[in-house]
């Protein structure tokens, strides 16, 4: 087990989530983050799909400013976000009430066709609004394509989320979910 690899994938995750740039996670940061994504696949956030992705996003805002931020200011440090990520989320169990309806509702954006199934260009449009470049969203889909059947189950997709956000195991599929570390 690596705690390193670990902290340097949240090191990752915060960058993405801090999307105003500004140093902090606040709610508008995730807020923002469900929009660009909502943009990338032309979904509204009042349709049914868009609506259960706000709300995933605000279930993980709720979670995280009710349990990590220590300063009760509205506002994740880089720090704070670490050690709460890992006191809650990689040695505790909050990532299924927390993490996994957004999750889902992610996965469920990416199969446009409903089969379960989430294609190179789903994925694409997923991480192209997380801010991963073009090539290392090659390398992710291969990666988490196991069976290189050319498509990611929807539960595969989950749980390389998952093991992105929890596990410190250097053998973990999900590290691979937004490229190359």
């Amino acid at each position: 087990m690596s705690p390193e690899l670990l902290r340097h994938k949240l090191e990752r995750a915060f960058a993405h989530m801090d999307v105003n740039g500004d140093g902090k996670i606040e709610r508008d940061d995730l807020l923002g983050l469900g929009a660009r994504i909502l943009i990338g696949f032309g979904e509204s956030p009042t349709s049914p799909a868009g609506s259960r992705l706000v709300e995933g996003f605000e279930s993980i805002w709720r979670t995280l400013s009710a349990e990590i931020d220590a300063g009760g200011d509205g506002a994740l440090s880089p720090e704070e976000f670490r050690t709460g990520m890992i006191s809650a989320f990689a040695e505790g169990d909050r990532f299924d009430t927390a993490f996994r309806p957004a999750a889902e509702a992610l996965a469920a954006l990416c199969d446009a066709d409903g089969d379960g199934l989430v294609d190179p260009a789903g994925f694409r449009v997923l991480l192209t609004a997380f801010g991963t470049a073009h090539d290392d969203v090659d390398t992710a889909f291969d990666r988490l394509d196991r069976d290189r059947d050319g498509a990611i189950s929807s539960g595969e997709l989950v749980e390389a989320v998952r093991q992105y956000y929890t596990s410190a195991d250097p053998n973990a599929a999900g590290n691979w979910l937004f490229g190359p570390l």
